[in-house]
C-alpha cells in the first residue's frame, strides 16, 4: 500500500473531487431549487449524482490499487464485452428522446464505458505494433477496431459519442507514431463519403446543423436550445445573477439543464467568473493526465493517459461550444459536471487507470 500512495497525484484526485463537487451544486439550482425532481430531497437529480459521484471514487481507488498492465491481457474480452453490450442495446434498450442508447437495469449506458475500453484496446494494439503502425495496412486495422462500434453507436442513434471514438483514435495512432500522410488519406475518403454520411443522418441531425448556421429558421423549435443557452450564458455577466437565481434556468426557459446545459447554469448564475473556476479545474486535471503520460514507464500506460485526456478535452470543447453556440448541438455531457451515472463512474474509472499509471511509473520500485 505503502508504494501505491507514495506516487499518488492527490493534485488530480483535488482537482477532480471540486469539480463533482461543483456539478451537483449545480444540478441541484438546475434541478431542486428550480422545482425539478422527486417528492423527498433523496430522490432527487442531485442526491443520485451523489451517489454515482461516491461509486465512482469507489472505484478509482480500485482501480489504482490494481496493475493497470494486468489489462493488456483482457484486451479481447473486453472488445468482445463492448460488442455485445451494444448489440444488447439493439435487443433490449430502453428507449428515451428518440435514442435506444440504455439497457433498463439501472438505465446504464454501454457506450459510455465502451469509450475507455475502446482506450484500452487501442492502447494494447498500438503498443504490441509499435513502429509498424507507420504501415498503412496496420493503421486500417486500428480503425476496423474502433469502426465497429462507432457504427453501432452512431445507430442508436448517437452521433455525439461515436464521434468521440473518432476523435480518441486519431490521437492515440498519432501517438503512436502513424503517418500523416496516411490520416490524411483517411480523411480524404471521408470528405469525399459526405454526401452518404449526411443522407443517413437522423432528421433531428441535420436539423441541428441547419439551425447552427440559422438559429432563427426555428426559434420555438429545434433552435430554442441554442438561443436560450446563449441568453443564459450571456446574461451571466462577470459575476453571474447569484446562485438558485437565474432566470431562465429558475423558470425553467432552459431545457435538459442538469444533462446537456449544466454550463449554461454555470454561466447565468455564477457568472465568468464560475466559468474561469471550471475552466482553470479542468485544466487541472488534463495537465496532470497528461503529466502521467508523460511519466509512464511504458506505451501501454503512455496511450491509456493520453486517451483519457482526449475523451475529457474533446467533451469539454464540444459541451461548452454546443453551449455557446461556436458548433452544432451534439448532445454530449460537460466531463464531471453533467449529470448521470454511467459518464460520472466511467470518468472516475478511467482516472483510476490514470492514477494506477502513476504509481507504478518507476519500475525499480516493483522489483
Amino acid at each position: 500500500m505503502k508504494r501505491v500512495t507514495q506516487h499518488f497525484d492527490l493534485l488530480l484526485l483535488g482537482a477532480t473531487v471540486l469539480l463533482v463537487l461543483y456539478g451537483i451544486i449545480m444540478i441541484y439550482s438546475a434541478t431542486y431549487l428550480s422545482g425539478e425532481g422527486g417528492q423527498s430531497l433523496w430522490d432527487t437529480f442531485f442526491a443520485r449524482q451523489i451517489i454515482y459521484a461516491l461509486a465512482g471514487l469507489g472505484l478509482m481507488f480500485l482501480a489504482t490499487i490494481i496493475d493497470y498492465r494486468y489489462l493488456e491481457n483482457l484486451y479481447r474480452p473486453l472488445y468482445i464485452l463492448t460488442i455485445l453490450s451494444l448489440l444488447l442495446i439493439r435487443v433490449i434498450g430502453r428507449t428515451s428522446f428518440g435514442a435506444q442508447r440504455w439497457l433498463g437495469f439501472g438505465r446504464f449506458q454501454p457506450s459510455e464505458l465502451a469509450k475507455l475500453f475502446i482506450i484500452i484496446i487501442l492502447a494494447k494494439y498500438l503498443s504490441d505494433r509499435g513502429p509498424s503502425i507507420k504501415r498503412f495496412p496496420q493503421l486500417l486495422i486500428s480503425l476496423i477496431y474502433v469502426a465497429i462500434p462507432m457504427v453501432l453507436i452512431y445507430l442508436q442513434p448517437d452521433l455525439g459519442t461515436a464521434l468521440i471514438l473518432g476523435i480518441i483514435w486519431v490521437v492515440m495512432v498519432l501517438m503512436a507514431g502513424a503517418r500523416l500522410r496516411h490520416l490524411a488519406i483517411l480523411a480524404l475518403l471521408g470528405v469525399l463519403g459526405t454526401p452518404l454520411i449526411w443522407l443517413s443522418l437522423e432528421d433531428y441531425m441535420r436539423e441541428r446543423i441547419i439551425i447552427f448556421f440559422n438559429p432563427q429558421h426555428d426559434p420555438l423549435g429545434r433552435g430554442y436550445n441554442i438561443n436560450q443557452a446563449r441568453i443564459a450564458v450571456g446574461s451571466g455577466g462577470w459575476w453571474g445573477q447569484g446562485f438558485g437565481s437565474g432566470s431562465q434556468n429558475q423558470l425553467h426557459f432552459l431545457r435538459v439543464r442538469p444533462t446537456d446545459y449544466i454550463f449554461s447554469v454555470l454561466g447565468e448564475e455564477l457568472g465568468f467568473v464560475g466559468v474561469l473556476i471550471l475552466l482553470l479545474l479542468l485544466g487541472i486535471v488534463l495537465f496532470r493526465i497528461l503529466r502521467a503520460a508523460d511519466l509512464a514507464g511504458d506505451d501501454f500506460g503512455k496511450l491509456i493517459a493520453c486517451g483519457v485526456a482526449t475523451v475529457i478535452a474533446f467533451q469539454a470543447f464540444v459541451n461548452i461550444g454546443m453551449n455557446i453556440g461556436l458548433i452544432p448541438a451534439a448532445g454530449t455531457s460537460l466531463p464531471f459536471m453533467s449529470y448521470g451515472g454511467s459518464g460520472l463512474i466511467t470518468l472516475l474509472l478511467a482516472e483510476g487507470l490514470v492514477q494506477s499509471i502513476l504509481v507504478r511509473h518507476r519500475k525499480l520500485e516493483f522489483q
